[in-house]
């Protein structure tokens, strides 16, 4: 079920909702700036596919201050991401519990805050977010290849280049201070070549079974 196709009368059944928690921000010279955004929609959409459970709309805007300096970012900041999905978890008690499926690692505080404070208040709360190589975490070729297995048309590689492809770990300090600018003048952090739709359709298959593994063990 997808709330943009439901009636509240088909809701009076409780059931979970799976929200996407995704981003609106530059992802190199050859991705569009709704990748994070994309790729937590589509997994949701596997998640229902396999579990009862309901589709709210995506949250397309974060945290995503890091990469302020190339044109299409656009961030709501920390504060402002983890008050709305804070929010969005309250007004959710008529549901059985929500899954936050976060593909945006600018979003991982907020989301930790805001999943804390609502089991605080005796909420039903889920936060699972993919998992990737620390060479290879933004506009690589792990991102690369899933949105050609999504949505071919928006990629062109043709204009991808190589980013920095040192380990996140040691580039995060530079980051915090002067974003992913000061690490990557493409804004691509890792090396999209080599990128396929198989390859993106295997990390997919991969994530959505990880995914429901987490909800089961949860649920």
């Amino acid at each position: 079920m997808n709330l943009g196709e439901t009636t509240w009368p088909e809701l009076r059944e409780p059931r979970l909702l799976a929200v996407p928690v995704g981003a609106t921000e530059q992802h190199g010279p050859h991705l569009p700036c709704t990748v994070d955004t994309d790729i937590a929609a589509a997994l949701c959409e596997r998640l229902a596919e396999q579990r009862d459970v309901v589709i709210a709309p995506p949250v397309a805007y974060g945290s995503s201050g890091e990469h302020a300096a190339f044109p299409g970012t656009l961030s709501i900041g920390q504060a402002a991401t983890e008050l709305l999905l804070t929010e969005l978890g309250r007004s959710a008690d008529a549901f059985a519990g929500v899954v936050l499926v976060s593909c945006h690692g600018g979003n991982a505080v907020p989301v930790r805050n805001a999943v804390r404070t609502l089991r605080a208040e005796g909420r039903r709360v889920l936060a699972w977010s993919p998992t990737g190589r620390a060479d290879d975490s933004h506009a690589g070729r792990t991102e690369t290849s899933v949105m050609l297995a999504l949505r071919p048309h928006v990629v062109h590689l043709e204009q991808a280049e190589i980013g920095n492809t040192a380990p996140l770990s040691e580039l995060i300090d530079r980051m915090r201070t002067g974003g992913t600018a000061a690490v990557s003048d493409s804004g691509v952090l890792g090396d999209p070549r080599g990128a396929s739709g198989s390859e993106g359709r295997r990390i997919l298959r991969s994530w959505t079974e990880n995914l429901i593994d987490a909800v089961d063990a949860w649920d």
